[in-house]
């Protein structure tokens, strides 16, 4: 089944728009991650690093100059508290060896034990001790440094306790990841903007190439698809006009050549039908001359009906092709064609079974010649193909604005996948070894294609081949 344009451009945008887009969403997300990481890690870092450096200077500026005993230490903390210049970024704290706040910058209650464990760390490990996380009291982000007082060189007296909020720095790290999403995210519209660009440029030109390909696919050989383009594309363009130039030609030799011979065989079988049928009646002809002169008559009669069926389809080939449209009564036509065929199905012993409709039906418009034509046609391959199940079925009915004639036989049925192909010129199934031309079908199609109707083929379910015909009551 020939793919749709629309399926095969669909499939080119998505597959080309996941393969670049995917790559370009992959690398961006990396970039983002890293960035982010980065930045967290400076800001915090920063923070940090200037914490602990503060920390140290003051601890060493107190070890050095200012707390020699546990008294004077006290003291010292009280008057560096109450001259504390950085209270509105900055919380201090100086605890006790015990691990509770003596003097807080921020009112916090004396005696009060933090939950967090750097101060405890920088007591039992003699160094600057870091923490973050959320403060106990307040739910707040914030980064804790805890650095030990040492007195007389070994002894620690006190812990100096610095706490900053990180709500400026997450602000900070947000506004930056953020910034670096939507950077990210232009990237990635630019990105789909220049591939549907890219991509229209490519799926326009194919759309053409597609229509065009599918018309000579169908049989319009020899048409041209105009060729603007300089690259693969160009390329490809003239590569499917020589083609359909080429299958152009040898379609109208091949038509030229089945119309030539057929005129030609035309003559020659006129002559041995009409001897034969002349023979055939000579009573002084008897035995085995009788019995040959009925073979040749119906094989000439055989080969008659080949000829007619190919000169049928150079016609539809180079549209000579016409129709005598007429009023005309579907089912009486029909029970001509049966009544004619019968005697035929007789002598095969098959059984022929017809189900006439029991309401009135409407004339409808048709060429009652190619109607019948097509119904004989049927009719022989029904019998060809239903010599196994002995019988064939016939019925006609009205079906939504169309009168259905349903032909059916107890055969081996046709594969389905061939069930499409058995309708074109020139194919024979592959289970099939009955004799013939192979373009029966295919003119009985055309010639319900040109009435307005179709012609469509289906395996039965308990056996056998389903062929109905469509005709619209009106035109």
């Amino acid at each position: 089944m020939p793919l749709s344009f629309d399926r095969i451009s669909g499939g080119l945008r998505n597959r080309w728009l996941r393969g670049t887009l995917m790559i370009v969403l992959a690398v961006l997300l990396i970039v983002i991650v890293a960035f982010a990481y980065f930045v967290y890690n400076y800001y915090y870092s920063t923070v940090r690093t200037g914490l602990e450096s503060k920390a140290k200077t003051a601890t060493d500026f107190f070890a050095n100059y200012v707390a020699k005993s546990y008294s004077e230490f006290y003291d010292s903390a009280y008057r560096y508290t109450e001259t504390f210049k950085d209270g509105d970024r900055l919380e201090l704290q100086f605890v006790d060896t015990e691990g509770r706040i003596m003097i807080s910058t921020s009112g916090v209650t004396s005696g009060t034990i933090p939950s967090s464990p750097d101060v405890t760390d920088s007591i039992s490990k003699r160094q600057i001790s870091v923490w973050t996380g959320k403060r106990a009291i307040t739910g707040e982000r914030v980064m804790t440094v805890s650095a030990p007082m040492i007195y007389s060189g070994d002894q620690v007296i006190g812990v100096m306790r610095y706490i900053t909020s990180l709500r400026r720095v997450d602000r900070l790290v947000l506004v930056s990841v953020l910034t670096v999403v939507g950077v990210g995210a232009a990237i990635m519209l630019i990105v789909v903007f220049i591939n549907m660009v890219f991509i229209r440029s490519v799926i326009a030109p194919m759309g053409d190439i597609t229509k065009v390909s599918k018309r000579i696919a169908e049989g319009s050989y020899g048409i041209q698809i105009d060729n603007s383009y300089r690259d693969e594309i160009g390329e490809m363009v003239d590569s499917i006009n020589e083609m359909s130039m080429k299958i152009a030609k040898t379609e109208k030799l091949q038509t030229e050549f089945i119309s030539s011979i057929s005129h030609e065989l035309r003559t020659p079988l006129t002559a041995i039908t009409g001897w034969g049928e002349t023979l055939v009646y000579d009573e002084n002809i008897d035995g085995e001359a009788r019995r040959g002169i009925v073979i040749i008559l119906k094989e000439a009669r055989r080969l008659t009906k080949m000829v007619e069926e190919l000169l049928d389809f150079t016609r539809m080939e180079d549209g000579r092709f016409t129709l005598n449209i007429e009023i005309i009564d579907i089912a009486a036509e029909l029970e001509d064609a049966i009544f004619t065929y019968r005697e035929l199905l007789h002598q095969d012993e098959l059984e022929f079974d017809y189900e006439p409709y029991p309401g009135d039906l409407p004339q409808i418009p048709g060429d009652p010649s190619r109607l019948k034509q097509v119904f004989l046609n049927l009719f022989d391959n029904a019998a060809k193909y239903a010599r196994d199940g002995k019988r064939i079925s016939v019925s006609l009915t009205p079906e939504k604005g169309f009168i259905v004639i349903r032909i059916r036989d107890y055969g081996p049925g046709i594969p389905d996948d061939e069930l499409e192909s058995v309708k074109m010129k020139f194919y024979k199934g592959s289970n099939s070894k009955e004799r013939g031309n192979g373009i029966g079908l295919a003119v009985c199609d055309e010639i319900i294609r040109y009435h307005g109707g179709t012609l469509q083929l289906t395996n039965a379910g308990d056996g056998g081949l389903v062929v109905a015909v469509s005709l619209p009551m009106t035109t």
